[in-house]
């Protein structure tokens, strides 16, 4: 899952409102071997305000009209390539999803709000659409810096049961959901590290997982290493260290498609 970031914010210093940047990230992001664009117009950041409802659904509307021709320039890296490339856009607030979803081309809802209620899992079941279930607690755009897990592992599996129960009830179909251990979302390093080590846990739910890695201020802080754009050599030893964990299917999201790609396919090769 190549990442987008349609915006000014965004803490890995990748983010543009510039479309057409945006279009080329993610055609980059496709001839580098990913297999789905995961498109966001607002930064999940706590130091910063929430993008008015209107602008996050004018900038994601913009890439979404662009995009709808601009991946069929493009070919596949190799014959493993999911093709076409899988459409997700990353948002959480019921009016930003309702006003997207009616445009019919997107493939995933990747929800970071944590399914507080069941309106966004309502809206994909209306509109056919898959639904990632992120893990944590509080809104998006809070800081949970002093929240605290006497078990993280066992807390997320309950959590997760009662999520995918409401989704389910809200008419979206088991195959078209995937769970997200949120990585850093009210959680410090420690917890982060625990939910790698364990995360097969998660496997028993018969669902993809997605590990979304990607620079994260645990791998900064394991590292010692305050930018974010410096961290894809840890991101590439969370990604390696995940991988042969269950049986259930893994979804890496990556600034650094190629580089993801290049590990991956190394890892194959050695079985």
């Amino acid at each position: 899952m190549g990442i987008v970031n349609v915006n000014d914010d965004s803490f890995s210093g990748d983010g543009t409102l510039d479309i057409d940047a945006a279009i080329s990230r993610a055609q980059a992001h496709v001839l580098a071997g990913a297999d789905i664009i995961d498109v966001g117009a607002e930064s999940a950041r706590t130091n910063r305000g929430p993008v008015p409802v209107d602008e996050e659904v004018r900038r994601l509307r913009g890439f979404l009209e662009r995009w709808a021709t601009a991946w069929q320039a493009l070919r596949p890296r190799d014959d493993e390539q999911v093709w076409p490339p899988v459409l997700s856009v990353n948002t959480w607030r019921p009016d930003v999803v309702e006003a997207v979803l009616t445009t019919g081309a997107i493939d995933l809802l990747n929800d970071i709000g944590a399914l507080p209620d069941d309106r966004n899992a309502t809206l994909c079941a209306d509109h056919g659409t898959a639904l990632l279930i992120m893990h944590s607690v509080g809104a998006p755009k809070v800081p949970h810096l002093d929240q605290r897990w006497n078990d993280i592992v066992g807390s997320m599996l309950g959590f997760f049961e009662e999520k995918l129960a409401m989704a389910m009830a809200a008419g979206v179909p088991h195959e078209a959901l995937i769970v997200d251990p949120g990585l850093d979302f009210a959680k410090q390093c420690d917890d982060n590290l625990a939910v790698l080590r364990d995360l097969f846990a998660l496997d028993r739910f018969g669902r993809p997982v997605l590990v979304p890695l990607s620079r994260k201020t645990f791998i900064g802080e394991v590292l010692g290493i305050p930018d974010p754009q410096d961290r894809d050599a840890g991101t590439i030893a969370c990604m390696a260290s995940c991988m042969p964990q269950g049986d259930a299917g893994r979804i890496l999201r990556v600034h650094h498609s190629d580089a993801a790609w290049q590990a991956l396919k190394t890892l194959a090769a050695l079985g």
